[in-house]
């Protein structure tokens, strides 16, 4: 039986491109969806009518062939009987051609390049595995000729959407479905988004997967993928992260703890972000030179995977932090990384993240329960820079129209 495809709620965004000049590029970490993805663009193309190729590089024969250039990959599309030259090029009047993992190519820069300069009438629409490797392969021949989206786990509609919740967030106002989004969002926090963990029943197979997860993709392809010098010591720093998801990053202490020296340490986080296991945060300053010279917060963009690190198991009841992490990916997922930030003053006054929008500034204090709420470190923040709106974003109590809100209606704030 064909396994169902779900519309990510990116795909939409991604449309738009189908039919530009642009070469499309997912990038994200492994496990996240970007297969499915291109299985979903690419059926919507079939629907269509379109003439549509998939390949998955993967498959070392098809690797050797772009290897060897486009002018070669050309040739293999025309002995498929997908000649280029039957095409005009103009906007749908292309064949639309998937790649999967496109960073195995060993000059993929040059290759997308030389397609796109040279052979307008094949759409690329590709996926890489992480931007670290994309942007150690990618030129900036590239620039102009390419859009790229990131590619995350599962939000939590989404995550409603996989499971087959018939729970609408937009409409939830009695007390029976705003309890059922309650239950369901404590399950999302503790397993996570992976798409394979949320379609998955069975708790102990949820663990084996996110563990596979760790083993296979986090602790090995990154080590592989940077040339990591002491397994041993990279696997220890890994740990070492997990329990401070959401605190301040302590780089010395960090050292200290793994036996790094501390640049390897800085080495090590920049890759695992590259790599869409962590996200450092930067406090929000006015000046920017001030911003970048302070230090930042440490998240996990997963907290099922991040809790595995940490306590080697699933826990049955979400831990404060824990939902800290799950709104912090919550937020990157609905307005993207660049924008987010915390702040904190030498006094210790401190809001947990503050999202920065064209057309306005937001203060966000995350605490489970809604009443934990103290107010002074944002009062002190809005008079500061003139702010009117701030929130707390909770789980359990009564929330107070206008100030509170729970994280499934973040996407209305």
């Amino acid at each position: 039986m064909e396994k169902k495809i779900y519309p990510r709620s990116i795909c939409a965004e991604i449309q738009k491109y189908l039919f530009t000049d642009d070469i499309v590029v997912l990038h994200g970490a492994r496990q996240v969806g970007k297969t499915h993805i291109l299985y979903w663009l690419r059926d919507r193309l079939k629907e269509q009518g379109r003439t549509v190729d998939y390949l998955d590089l993967e498959d070392s024969r098809v690797r050797s062939v772009l290897d060897r250039g486009a002018d070669e990959f050309v040739q293999y599309l025309k002995e498929k009987g997908l000649d280029p030259q039957r095409f005009s090029g103009q906007e749908q009047d292309r064949i639309f051609v998937f790649i999967d993992e496109i960073q195995y190519l060993n000059n993929p820069s040059s290759f997308l390049k030389l397609m796109a300069d040279h052979h307008r009438s094949v759409k690329l629409i590709v996926s890489g595995s992480s931007s670290f490797d994309i942007k150690s392969k990618f030129q900036d021949s590239l620039v102009g000729r390419m859009v790229d989206f990131e590619i995350y786990n599962l939000s939590f509609r989404e995550y409603l959407m996989f499971r087959e919740v018939n729970l609408d967030p937009d409409t939830a106002r009695t007390p029976k479905t705003i309890d059922d989004l309650r239950g369901h969002f404590r399950q999302f926090v503790i397993y996570g988004g992976y798409p394979k963990i949320v379609l998955t029943e069975e708790i102990e197979k949820k663990e084996r997967y996110i563990q596979q997860i760790i083993d296979t993709y986090v602790r090995k392809d990154i080590r592989d993928l940077a040339k990591v010098r002491d397994i041993q010591k990279f696997n220890t720093l890994l740990e070492a992260l997990a329990p401070q998801s959401g605190q301040l990053l302590n780089i010395t202490e960090l050292a200290n703890t793994c036996d790094l020296a501390k640049q390897t340490v800085d080495e090590y986080l920049t890759i695992l972000e590259a790599t869409y296991v962590i996200r450092r945060v930067r406090p929000y300053h006015k000046n920017i030179r001030s911003e970048l010279s302070k230090t930042p917060k440490v998240f996990f963009y997963d907290s099922g995977l991040m809790q595995m690190l940490w306590l080697k198991r699933l826990p049955q009841e979400v831990l404060g932090g824990v939902f800290e992490t799950a709104v912090f990916a919550e937020l990157i997922k609905r307005y993207g990384p660049r924008d987010l930030f915390f702040w904190r003053t030498q006094r210790k006054q401190e809001i947990d993240f503050i999202l920065k929008r064209p057309d306005a500034v937001t203060p966000y204090e995350v605490k489970l329960k809604f009443e934990q709420w103290n107010r002074s470190s944002v009062r002190y923040f809005c008079e500061r820079y003139g702010i009117e709106k701030s929130y707390c974003i909770g789980l359990d109590g009564d929330a107070a129209p206008d100030e509170h809100i729970h994280p499934w209606e973040i996407h209305d704030k």
